[in-house]
């Protein structure tokens, strides 16, 4: 079992995956601002395996601290809808952040969330597509670009993790695993969905150095 650092803990797939990660015997350090308003079921609250880390993925003191004693990180950070009009900055500061700590600190594991749509992934989006993804999500996806080819820079063992349109509900664990270009194309899946193979990734490395998409 890994001791796994989940970066967005708080909600969305950060949050699936901290339930799929204890739910398979993990510990996980559960790391967000709002960690200490972490909503989870009463069995998982109780987990002896579960830490709370109120911290800022900005702050580098904060980040070399909770990645002390981990041995993979997840980063499953967000943005509030409502932030995507104006600049967004968030995914490639952290990320900025976040690889050089993990190289001082001797984690080599990452599987980094990000998006059908980022880096070399936005060619497989369809022509209808393309000019309201760029409308309402372009901003954050220009972070994302920014995030990817930072992680890619690294000497980190990392996994690019692309979901196409998220949905809510349990894993379903029907899903389809799209690893070359040419298979590229968006869907739905469920955030539950996203968190199992995140889980699954840890444990065996199967697409390290790789970017996936995922799809339902």
């Amino acid at each position: 079992m890994a001791h796994i650092l989940v970066m967005g803990a708080s909600h969305g797939i950060g949050l699936e995956t901290v339930k799929a990660a204890l739910a398979a015997g993990h510990r996980v350090r559960a790391f967000a601002r709002s960690a200490a308003r972490m909503t989870l079921s009463d069995m998982t609250l109780s987990d002896p395996n579960l830490e709370r880390f109120t911290a800022d993925a900005l702050n580098p003191i904060d980040v070399a601290s909770a990645l002390e004693g981990v041995d993979a990180v997840v980063q499953a950070l967000g943005v509030p809808v409502r932030h995507l009009i104006g600049p967004v900055t968030l995914f490639s500061e952290a990320t900025n952040l976040l690889v050089p700590a993990m190289e001082k600190a001797g984690v080599a594991r990452l599987i980094a969330i990000t998006g059908f749509g980022a880096g070399d992934s936005r060619d497989a989006i369809g022509p209808l597509q393309r000019i309201p993804f760029r409308l309402v999500f372009g901003r954050a996806y220009d972070d994302k670009d920014a995030q990817e080819m930072r992680i890619r820079h690294s000497h980190l063992d990392w996994t690019l993790v692309r979901p196409g349109v998220l949905t809510s509900g349990p894993a379903t664990g029907r899903y389809e695993v799209l690893a070359t270009p040419a298979s590229w194309r968006n869907g739905l899946i469920a955030r539950a969905d996203v968190a199992h193979f995140v889980v699954a990734e840890i444990g065996r490395a199967f697409y390290a150095k790789r970017a996936v998409v995922l799809v339902g």
